[in-house]
């Protein structure tokens, strides 16, 4: 279901999504996905495929961190 949901996706939205992901990441910096859902206001769905447009480029980065007893995966802006 997820990846068909994907590839029935229009390109030009996933960019348009990578944007505003990449905009909130160079605007309030390093995030976990909870938080880039708060801050873009998108779905599950559009925000990792956001993030596989903006990885493919090159222009983020992503780390595991502790946050309490949980890891997360933090998401920032590549150097």
């Amino acid at each position: 279901m997820f990846l068909e949901y994907i590839f029935n996706m229009d390109i030009s939205l996933i960019g348009t999504h990578a944007g505003a992901v990449w905009n909130v990441l160079h605007e309030k910096g390093g995030m976990d996905l909870t938080q880039l859902k708060k801050e873009t206001k998108l779905t599950d769905k559009e925000i990792v495929a956001a993030i596989g447009w903006l990885a493919r480029e090159g222009k983020v980065q992503s780390e595991e961190t502790k946050k309490g007893r949980k890891t997360v995966e933090l998401f920032s802006l590549a150097d």
